[in-house]
Protein backbone atom coordinates (compact mmCIF):
# COMPACT_ATOMS: atom_id res chain seq x y z
CA UNK A 1 0.00 0.00 0.00
CA UNK A 2 1.27 3.32 -1.31
CA UNK A 3 2.10 6.11 2.18
CA UNK A 4 -0.18 8.64 0.57
CA UNK A 5 -3.18 5.81 0.73
CA UNK A 6 -2.35 4.76 3.73
CA UNK A 7 -2.43 8.34 4.97
CA UNK A 8 -5.81 9.37 3.23
CA UNK A 9 -7.18 6.33 4.80
CA UNK A 10 -5.57 7.20 8.56
CA UNK A 11 -7.21 10.57 8.24
CA UNK A 12 -10.62 9.12 6.61
CA UNK A 13 -10.81 6.71 10.42
CA UNK A 14 -9.66 10.14 12.42
CA UNK A 15 -12.62 11.74 10.75
CA UNK A 16 -15.96 9.08 11.23
CA UNK A 17 -14.47 8.10 14.74
CA UNK A 18 -13.82 11.92 16.20
CA UNK A 19 -14.23 11.48 19.92
CA UNK A 20 -11.91 8.79 19.56
CA UNK A 21 -9.31 10.38 17.84
CA UNK A 22 -9.42 13.19 20.32
CA UNK A 23 -8.73 11.26 23.28
CA UNK A 24 -6.03 9.17 21.56
CA UNK A 25 -3.83 12.23 20.67
CA UNK A 26 -4.48 14.15 24.32
CA UNK A 27 -2.28 12.35 25.45
CA UNK A 28 0.59 13.49 22.95
CA UNK A 29 -0.68 17.00 22.33
CA UNK A 30 0.01 17.44 26.59
CA UNK A 31 3.41 16.50 26.64
CA UNK A 32 4.24 18.00 23.41
CA UNK A 33 2.82 20.95 24.66
CA UNK A 34 4.97 21.17 28.05
CA UNK A 35 7.83 20.15 26.08
CA UNK A 36 7.68 22.98 24.01
CA UNK A 37 6.72 25.10 26.65
CA UNK A 38 9.86 24.36 28.66
CA UNK A 39 12.20 24.71 25.49
CA UNK A 40 10.93 28.03 24.78
CA UNK A 41 11.13 29.36 27.88
CA UNK A 42 14.63 27.95 28.32
CA UNK A 43 15.71 29.14 24.74
CA UNK A 44 14.10 33.05 25.83
CA UNK A 45 16.51 32.61 29.00
CA UNK A 46 19.16 31.97 26.60
CA UNK A 47 18.88 34.25 24.51
CA UNK A 48 18.09 37.07 27.12
CA UNK A 49 21.47 36.18 28.91
CA UNK A 50 23.48 36.74 25.86
CA UNK A 51 21.57 39.58 24.53
CA UNK A 52 20.67 41.46 27.67
CA UNK A 53 22.00 40.45 30.82
CA UNK A 54 25.88 39.56 29.73
CA UNK A 55 26.05 42.72 26.80
CA UNK A 56 23.75 45.45 29.47
CA UNK A 57 25.34 44.32 32.42
CA UNK A 58 28.95 43.61 31.04
CA UNK A 59 29.31 44.88 28.34
CA UNK A 60 30.28 44.34 24.30
CA UNK A 61 33.81 43.56 24.19
CA UNK A 62 34.68 43.81 27.31
CA UNK A 63 36.69 42.19 30.35
CA UNK A 64 36.71 42.51 33.92
CA UNK A 65 40.21 42.65 35.86
CA UNK A 66 38.83 41.68 39.38
CA UNK A 67 40.17 40.02 42.82
CA UNK A 68 38.24 37.02 42.64
CA UNK A 69 35.47 36.09 39.51
CA UNK A 70 31.57 37.48 39.12
CA UNK A 71 30.67 33.67 37.83
CA UNK A 72 32.13 29.96 39.03
CA UNK A 73 30.40 27.92 36.52
CA UNK A 74 30.07 24.24 39.18
CA UNK A 75 30.05 26.58 41.95
CA UNK A 76 32.63 27.90 44.56
CA UNK A 77 34.03 25.07 46.81
CA UNK A 78 35.00 26.21 50.19
CA UNK A 79 38.80 25.44 49.12
CA UNK A 80 38.49 28.18 46.39
CA UNK A 81 36.56 30.25 48.58
CA UNK A 82 39.58 30.60 50.90
CA UNK A 83 41.76 31.22 48.24
CA UNK A 84 39.88 33.79 47.01
CA UNK A 85 39.71 35.44 50.86
CA UNK A 86 43.80 34.96 50.61
CA UNK A 87 43.80 37.02 47.20
CA UNK A 88 45.87 40.24 47.82
CA UNK A 89 42.97 43.62 46.74
CA UNK A 90 42.83 45.22 43.71
CA UNK A 91 44.66 49.17 44.51
CA UNK A 92 44.97 52.14 42.43
CA UNK A 93 48.64 50.84 41.73
CA UNK A 94 47.59 47.55 40.16
CA UNK A 95 45.40 49.90 37.85
CA UNK A 96 47.78 51.99 36.36
CA UNK A 97 50.12 48.57 35.56
CA UNK A 98 46.98 47.17 33.67
CA UNK A 99 46.30 50.74 31.79
CA UNK A 100 50.10 50.83 30.93
CA UNK A 101 49.86 47.15 29.34
CA UNK A 102 46.67 48.11 26.82
CA UNK A 103 47.10 48.25 23.61
CA UNK A 104 45.85 51.55 22.06
CA UNK A 105 42.28 52.40 21.31
CA UNK A 106 41.34 50.63 24.68
CA UNK A 107 39.07 52.24 27.12
CA UNK A 108 39.05 51.10 30.49
CA UNK A 109 36.97 52.57 33.91
CA UNK A 110 37.38 51.73 37.73
CA UNK A 111 33.85 50.39 38.48
CA UNK A 112 33.58 50.23 42.39
CA UNK A 113 29.76 49.01 42.94
CA UNK A 114 27.57 49.50 46.39
CA UNK A 115 24.28 49.55 47.43
CA UNK A 116 23.56 52.03 49.89
CA UNK A 117 20.79 54.51 51.15
CA UNK A 118 20.58 58.05 49.26
CA UNK A 119 18.54 60.77 50.53
CA UNK A 120 17.21 63.95 49.48
CA UNK A 121 14.91 66.58 50.55
CA UNK A 122 11.39 66.09 50.75
CA UNK A 123 11.35 62.54 49.65
CA UNK A 124 12.15 58.87 51.62
CA UNK A 125 15.04 57.40 51.45
CA UNK A 126 15.59 54.49 49.10
CA UNK A 127 18.22 52.12 48.29
CA UNK A 128 20.46 52.63 44.82
CA UNK A 129 22.99 51.06 43.37
CA UNK A 130 25.88 53.42 43.57
CA UNK A 131 29.20 53.21 41.31
CA UNK A 132 32.69 55.51 41.66
CA UNK A 133 33.96 55.49 38.49
CA UNK A 134 35.69 57.30 35.76
CA UNK A 135 34.35 59.35 32.68
CA UNK A 136 34.93 56.55 29.97
CA UNK A 137 32.64 54.00 32.08
CA UNK A 138 29.70 55.84 30.37
CA UNK A 139 30.57 55.08 27.03
CA UNK A 140 31.82 51.44 27.91
CA UNK A 141 28.37 50.43 28.66
CA UNK A 142 26.86 52.78 25.83
CA UNK A 143 24.44 54.64 28.86
CA UNK A 144 22.58 57.32 26.40
CA UNK A 145 21.92 60.56 28.80
CA UNK A 146 18.41 61.45 28.87
CA UNK A 147 18.99 64.68 30.20
CA UNK A 148 22.33 67.16 31.27
CA UNK A 149 25.51 65.50 30.47
CA UNK A 150 27.73 63.17 32.28
CA UNK A 151 31.02 64.40 34.40
CA UNK A 152 33.99 64.82 32.56
CA UNK A 153 37.57 63.41 32.82
CA UNK A 154 38.50 66.91 35.13
CA UNK A 155 35.21 66.59 37.10
CA UNK A 156 36.37 62.47 37.34
CA UNK A 157 40.28 63.24 38.23
CA UNK A 158 39.29 66.13 40.78
CA UNK A 159 36.73 64.12 42.51
CA UNK A 160 34.27 66.88 42.42
CA UNK A 161 30.94 65.56 43.88
CA UNK A 162 28.37 65.38 40.75
CA UNK A 163 26.38 62.39 40.12
CA UNK A 164 24.33 61.05 37.44
CA UNK A 165 21.09 59.43 37.75
CA UNK A 166 18.99 56.75 36.64
CA UNK A 167 15.11 57.12 35.50
CA UNK A 168 14.09 55.41 38.56
CA UNK A 169 16.24 57.02 40.84
CA UNK A 170 14.94 60.08 39.31
CA UNK A 171 11.66 59.45 39.57
CA UNK A 172 11.55 58.50 43.46
CA UNK A 173 13.80 61.64 44.73
CA UNK A 174 12.42 64.07 42.21
CA UNK A 175 9.07 63.15 41.08
CA UNK A 176 7.51 66.00 38.71
CA UNK A 177 10.49 68.29 39.07
CA UNK A 178 13.62 68.40 37.10
CA UNK A 179 16.27 66.91 39.00
CA UNK A 180 19.49 69.02 37.23
CA UNK A 181 21.08 70.94 39.65
CA UNK A 182 19.68 69.49 43.09
CA UNK A 183 21.28 67.59 45.46
CA UNK A 184 21.36 63.96 46.38
CA UNK A 185 22.90 62.58 49.32
CA UNK A 186 24.69 59.24 49.54
CA UNK A 187 26.65 58.43 52.09
CA UNK A 188 25.85 61.78 54.02
CA UNK A 189 27.76 63.47 51.34
CA UNK A 190 25.79 65.75 49.02
CA UNK A 191 26.57 65.13 45.33
CA UNK A 192 25.08 67.81 42.72
CA UNK A 193 22.80 65.95 39.59
CA UNK A 194 24.65 66.65 36.74
CA UNK A 195 22.56 64.26 34.42
CA UNK A 196 20.13 61.30 33.81
CA UNK A 197 20.76 58.04 31.89
CA UNK A 198 17.65 57.19 29.49
CA UNK A 199 15.99 54.23 30.77
CA UNK A 200 17.13 50.83 30.93
CA UNK A 201 14.28 48.57 31.91
CA UNK A 202 15.18 45.00 33.73
CA UNK A 203 17.17 42.04 33.82
CA UNK A 204 15.72 39.10 35.02
CA UNK A 205 13.58 41.61 37.04
CA UNK A 206 16.71 43.02 38.39
CA UNK A 207 15.97 47.14 37.96
CA UNK A 208 18.98 49.13 35.23
CA UNK A 209 17.76 52.15 36.12
CA UNK A 210 18.54 52.88 40.00
CA UNK A 211 21.92 54.05 39.41
CA UNK A 212 24.15 56.64 41.07
CA UNK A 213 27.49 57.29 39.08
CA UNK A 214 30.03 59.70 40.56
CA UNK A 215 33.21 60.53 40.12
CA UNK A 216 35.78 57.42 41.63
CA UNK A 217 37.86 60.21 43.43
CA UNK A 218 34.90 61.34 45.09
CA UNK A 219 34.42 60.56 48.62
CA UNK A 220 31.31 57.95 47.29
CA UNK A 221 34.92 55.15 46.81
CA UNK A 222 34.55 55.70 50.73
CA UNK A 223 30.69 54.09 50.63
CA UNK A 224 32.12 51.65 47.61
CA UNK A 225 35.26 50.06 48.62
CA UNK A 226 37.31 50.25 51.55
CA UNK A 227 40.36 52.89 51.96
CA UNK A 228 42.52 52.42 48.72
CA UNK A 229 40.57 49.14 47.56
CA UNK A 230 39.43 49.08 43.82
CA UNK A 231 36.47 46.87 42.59
CA UNK A 232 37.16 46.31 39.44
CA UNK A 233 39.12 47.54 36.11
CA UNK A 234 36.28 47.18 33.46
CA UNK A 235 38.46 47.24 29.73
CA UNK A 236 36.66 47.67 26.25
CA UNK A 237 38.85 47.09 22.83
CA UNK A 238 37.49 48.02 19.64
CA UNK A 239 37.06 44.18 18.09
CA UNK A 240 36.89 40.41 19.76
CA UNK A 241 40.73 39.84 18.69
CA UNK A 242 41.99 43.03 20.33
CA UNK A 243 39.86 41.94 23.73
CA UNK A 244 41.94 38.47 23.60
CA UNK A 245 44.69 40.18 23.07
CA UNK A 246 44.85 42.90 25.50
CA UNK A 247 43.40 40.12 27.98
CA UNK A 248 46.83 38.63 27.88
CA UNK A 249 48.70 41.74 28.20
CA UNK A 250 46.89 42.68 31.10
CA UNK A 251 47.37 39.02 32.71
CA UNK A 252 51.46 39.12 32.08
CA UNK A 253 51.65 43.08 33.15
CA UNK A 254 49.75 42.27 36.43
CA UNK A 255 51.52 38.74 36.92
CA UNK A 256 54.94 40.74 36.77
CA UNK A 257 54.08 43.71 38.77
CA UNK A 258 52.82 41.09 41.77
CA UNK A 259 55.85 39.00 41.32
CA UNK A 260 54.85 35.91 40.48
CA UNK A 261 56.70 33.28 39.38
CA UNK A 262 55.76 30.78 36.23
CA UNK A 263 54.17 27.88 38.06
CA UNK A 264 52.08 30.16 40.26
CA UNK A 265 48.48 30.80 39.66
CA UNK A 266 46.90 33.89 39.00
CA UNK A 267 46.03 35.82 42.14
CA UNK A 268 43.42 38.02 40.58
CA UNK A 269 40.76 36.81 37.54
CA UNK A 270 39.52 37.88 34.34
CA UNK A 271 36.09 38.39 33.99
CA UNK A 272 34.32 37.94 30.53
CA UNK A 273 30.60 37.44 29.11
CA UNK A 274 32.45 33.77 28.45
CA UNK A 275 32.31 33.05 31.98
CA UNK A 276 28.99 34.28 32.59
CA UNK A 277 27.27 32.77 29.50
CA UNK A 278 29.43 29.03 30.79
CA UNK A 279 27.99 29.72 34.26
CA UNK A 280 24.59 29.90 32.95
CA UNK A 281 24.94 26.46 30.54
CA UNK A 282 25.35 24.60 33.57
CA UNK A 283 22.11 26.21 34.72
CA UNK A 284 20.19 25.66 31.33
CA UNK A 285 21.64 22.07 30.98
CA UNK A 286 19.77 20.92 34.28
CA UNK A 287 16.69 23.13 33.86
CA UNK A 288 16.34 21.03 30.80
CA UNK A 289 17.05 17.70 32.56
CA UNK A 290 14.37 18.75 34.48
CA UNK A 291 11.85 20.44 33.03
CA UNK A 292 11.87 17.66 29.80
CA UNK A 293 10.83 15.67 33.08
CA UNK A 294 6.78 16.01 32.78
CA UNK A 295 6.01 16.54 29.30
CA UNK A 296 8.48 12.46 29.08
CA UNK A 297 5.66 10.97 31.32
CA UNK A 298 2.76 12.74 29.59
CA UNK A 299 4.34 10.85 25.88
CA UNK A 300 4.92 7.92 27.77
CA UNK A 301 1.08 7.84 29.17
CA UNK A 302 0.18 9.10 24.93
CA UNK A 303 2.08 6.16 23.50
CA UNK A 304 0.22 3.50 25.89
CA UNK A 305 -3.37 5.34 25.16
CA UNK A 306 -2.55 5.09 21.41
CA UNK A 307 -1.21 1.86 21.57
CA UNK A 308 -4.51 0.58 23.61
CA UNK A 309 -6.73 2.67 21.37
CA UNK A 310 -5.01 1.12 18.21
CA UNK A 311 -5.58 -2.58 20.35
CA UNK A 312 -9.47 -1.79 20.65
CA UNK A 313 -9.11 -0.70 16.64
CA UNK A 314 -7.77 -4.04 15.42
CA UNK A 315 -10.46 -6.14 17.24
CA UNK A 316 -13.04 -3.61 15.82
CA UNK A 317 -11.92 -3.89 12.09
CA UNK A 318 -10.99 -7.51 11.99
CA UNK A 319 -13.66 -8.41 9.92
CA UNK A 320 -12.41 -5.07 7.76
CA UNK A 321 -8.76 -6.40 8.10
CA UNK A 322 -10.09 -9.97 6.79
CA UNK A 323 -11.62 -8.92 3.00
CA UNK A 324 -8.62 -6.54 2.50
CA UNK A 325 -6.38 -10.02 3.27
CA UNK A 326 -9.06 -12.16 0.90
CA UNK A 327 -8.91 -8.98 -1.69
CA UNK A 328 -4.90 -9.54 -2.04
CA UNK A 329 -3.47 -7.13 0.77
CA UNK A 330 -0.34 -8.37 1.51
CA UNK A 331 1.15 -8.52 5.32
CA UNK A 332 3.18 -5.50 5.15
CA UNK A 333 -0.16 -3.05 3.47
CA UNK A 334 -1.73 -4.16 6.59
CA UNK A 335 1.05 -3.34 8.51
CA UNK A 336 1.85 -0.02 6.56
CA UNK A 337 -2.28 0.94 7.36
CA UNK A 338 -2.30 0.67 11.07
CA UNK A 339 1.09 2.35 11.51
CA UNK A 340 0.53 4.97 9.91
CA UNK A 341 -2.58 5.40 11.43
CA UNK A 342 -1.23 5.36 14.57
CA UNK A 343 1.85 8.00 13.62
CA UNK A 344 -0.90 10.43 11.98
CA UNK A 345 -2.87 10.33 15.10
CA UNK A 346 0.08 11.37 16.82
CA UNK A 347 1.73 13.57 14.76
CA UNK A 348 -1.90 15.79 14.73
CA UNK A 349 -1.69 15.58 18.73
CA UNK A 350 2.11 17.05 18.68
CA UNK A 351 1.23 19.70 16.03
CA UNK A 352 -1.89 20.85 18.74
CA UNK A 353 0.75 20.61 21.36
CA UNK A 354 3.25 22.83 19.10
CA UNK A 355 0.61 25.52 19.17
CA UNK A 356 -0.28 25.31 22.61
CA UNK A 357 2.66 25.11 24.36
CA UNK A 358 3.81 28.35 22.10
CA UNK A 359 0.94 30.02 23.46
CA UNK A 360 1.49 28.55 27.00
CA UNK A 361 5.20 29.98 27.07
CA UNK A 362 3.95 33.46 25.71
CA UNK A 363 1.34 33.51 28.31
CA UNK A 364 3.74 32.57 31.18
CA UNK A 365 6.19 35.67 29.51
CA UNK A 366 3.39 38.18 29.72
CA UNK A 367 2.25 37.33 33.59
CA UNK A 368 6.04 36.61 34.84
CA UNK A 369 9.64 38.11 34.26
CA UNK A 370 10.40 34.33 32.76
CA UNK A 371 10.89 35.49 28.51
CA UNK A 372 10.51 33.22 26.10
CA UNK A 373 11.58 33.05 22.34
CA UNK A 374 10.57 30.43 19.61
CA UNK A 375 13.00 27.81 18.59
CA UNK A 376 12.51 26.89 15.12
CA UNK A 377 14.38 23.45 15.78
CA UNK A 378 12.20 22.51 18.74
CA UNK A 379 8.89 22.75 16.68
CA UNK A 380 10.96 20.21 14.35
CA UNK A 381 11.97 18.00 16.99
CA UNK A 382 8.42 17.79 18.62
CA UNK A 383 7.26 16.83 15.18
CA UNK A 384 9.28 13.67 14.78
CA UNK A 385 8.75 12.56 18.59
CA UNK A 386 5.26 12.77 17.71
CA UNK A 387 5.78 10.61 14.88
CA UNK A 388 8.20 8.45 16.47
CA UNK A 389 6.12 7.90 19.85
CA UNK A 390 2.94 7.33 17.17
CA UNK A 391 5.23 4.51 15.26
CA UNK A 392 6.47 2.71 18.76
CA UNK A 393 3.21 2.56 20.08
CA UNK A 394 1.26 1.46 17.14
CA UNK A 395 3.83 -1.13 16.15
CA UNK A 396 2.39 -4.27 18.53
CA UNK A 397 -1.14 -3.50 17.48
CA UNK A 398 -0.25 -3.48 13.37
CA UNK A 399 1.93 -6.18 13.39
CA UNK A 400 -1.03 -8.22 15.33
CA UNK A 401 -3.15 -6.80 12.68
CA UNK A 402 -0.84 -8.36 10.25
CA UNK A 403 -0.77 -11.60 11.81
CA UNK A 404 -4.38 -12.40 11.32
CA UNK A 405 -5.85 -14.99 9.12
CA UNK A 406 -8.23 -13.82 6.80
CA UNK A 407 -10.20 -17.18 7.10
CA UNK A 408 -10.94 -16.49 10.32
CA UNK A 409 -11.05 -13.19 10.33
CA UNK A 410 -14.03 -13.15 8.02
CA UNK A 411 -16.14 -15.23 10.43
CA UNK A 412 -15.79 -12.81 13.04
CA UNK A 413 -19.37 -10.76 13.09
Amino acid sequence: MAFLEAFRLALAQIRVQKLKSFFTLLGVMIGVMFLITVVSIVEGMSRYVEEDFAARLLGVNTFTVVRRPFFQPGGTSEAQWREYQRRPRLTPSDVQVVRAALPPGARSAVENITFTTAQAPNARPKRVQAVATDAEYFRIKKYDIATGRVFTPQEAELGVPVVVIGQEVSEAYFNGLDPLGRELRIGGIPYRVIGTIAKQGQVFGFSLDRLAIAPAASPLSRVTNPAGDVGGLVVQTESRDDMDTAMEDAREALRAFRRLRPGQDDNFSISTQEAALSFFDGIKSKLIVFGTALPAIGLVVGAMVIMNIMLVAVAERTREIGIRKALGARRRDILSQFLVESATLSLLGAAIGVALGFALAKVIAAVSPLPAAVAPWAIGVALLVGIGVGVVAGLYPASRAARLDPIVALRQE
